[in-house]
């Protein structure tokens, strides 16, 4: 089953680190990754930019709506995201729960599934 774990950051806490902080932090979670990967885990991760250099697109009366980032209505950005296959949600949510991101973000976790199952 694919889970995907999305890491919910407060907007703007990036900021607040140093180079050196925000570098320990990356190589942790990097870490992170590869333990999963060794694990047989992992499918795929990423770190996102921040979001104001984000772009979201809607339609509207069959006219496509661009809105640039930053998105001054949201007090949380996606900053990154690990997609896994494990047997269950309980073992997802185990492996979220090591996640260092636990420590200064939300990490929400996810099942993946078509969209017409609820």
């Amino acid at each position: 089953m694919a889970f995907l774990l999305l890491i919910v950051e407060p907007r703007g806490q990036r900021a607040t680190r140093d180079e050196t902080e925000a570098r320990h932090l990356y190589e942790e979670m990097m870490n992170y990754a590869a333990a999963l990967q060794a694990e047989g885990v992992l499918l795929a991760s990423e770190s996102l930019r921040p979001d104001e250099h984000a772009v979201r697109l809607s339609t509207s009366n069959g006219t496509p709506q661009l809105l640039d980032g930053p998105f001054t209505e949201a007090r949380e950005m996606i900053g990154g995201f690990f997609m896994l296959d494990v047997s269950s949600r309980e073992e997802a949510v185990a492996i979220a729960s090591r996640c260092p991101a636990t420590r200064w973000a939300t990490v929400e976790v996810r099942e993946c599934a078509p969209c017409y199952i609820r």
